[in-house]
């Protein structure tokens, strides 16, 4: 048992992984793939996040239960990293996985994909303002549990370093608590991340298929932070593009006017 735990947990306190990491440019480009790939899949999630913290009576509590949520994320997260860091080894696990990501996908843009929701704890009438505290924060550590196995599967896929995708997920849950609203509003400046965000995770859908044995190619973790930038800078090139093809419509439409 021991020996499993040390297997699954060893790299997490191995310090020469932690110096490489660190130090290494391509790794920072690795981890700034899996940041915006979490910070772009679950920004609703922040929302609903936060939404569930306003049944609370004060600020304080409110601010107080996203602390105890955010370190129980953190927490959960590096057990799940751990065990996904074996599981993802396995190809029967690949193929799963591959199908999974496919599937959230085919979900998205066949607009069939269902929001995330969530009762609201202000429907729980409780006189008791220390249970209802206790209740929010239990609320907010299923929901990350919840939310979270999709983003680790896709980091994984990308990276089976698990220094690298814990520190992704990490600055990840902090951006999508800090500036999930920011976010939002730059969604809505530019609509394209979005699907973007999604042909991204088909094509970690494929790159984990592919890396089964039966197949065995391995898209390096490197090339594929360079494809995710490649992608941020073409989709805003297409944002710009089209902005710019309206504007002229609407100038000759008020013209006309």
């Amino acid at each position: 048992m021991l020996e499993l735990i040390g297997k699954l947990y060893g790299p997490f306190f191995d310090l020469h992984n932690w110096e490489t990491v660190l130090t290494s440019g391509s790794d920072w480009l690795i981890i700034f793939s899996l940041v915006m790939i979490e910070c772009l899949l679950s920004v609703d999630n922040a929302v609903v996040l936060a939404a569930q913290t306003q049944a609370l009576p004060t600020r304080e509590m409110q601010e107080k239960s996203l602390f105890y949520g955010i370190w129980g994320a953190y927490i959960f997260r590096f057990l799940i990293i751990g065990i996904g860091t074996y599981l993802i080894n396995l190809w029967e696990i690949k193929v799963l996985g591959a199908g999974y990501l496919l599937f959230l996908t085919i979900q998205y843009f066949s607009k069939s994909r269902v929001k995330h929701t969530r009762k609201l704890v202000s429907d729980h009438k409780s006189k008791n303002p220390i249970s209802l505290f206790w209740s929010v924060v239990i609320q907010i550590e299923l929901m990350d549990i919840i939310f979270s196995i999709d983003s680790v599967l896709a980091s994984l896929a990308i990276s089976p370093n698990p220094v690298i995708v814990l520190i992704g997920g990490m600055i990840g849950i902090l951006a999508m608590r800090g500036i999930a609203e920011m976010i939002m509003k730059l969604m809505k400046i530019v609509p394209e991340l979005e699907p973007m965000a999604y042909a991204l995770i088909a094509l970690i859908a494929i790159k984990l298929f592919v890396s089964i044995p039966i197949i065995d190619i391995e898209i390096p973790a490197s090339l594929f932070g360079l494809i995710v930038l490649g992608a941020v800078v073409v989709t805003l090139i297409i944002h710009f593009a089209r902005r710019g093809r309206k504007e002229p419509a609407n100038g000759n439409d008020d013209h006309k006017g």
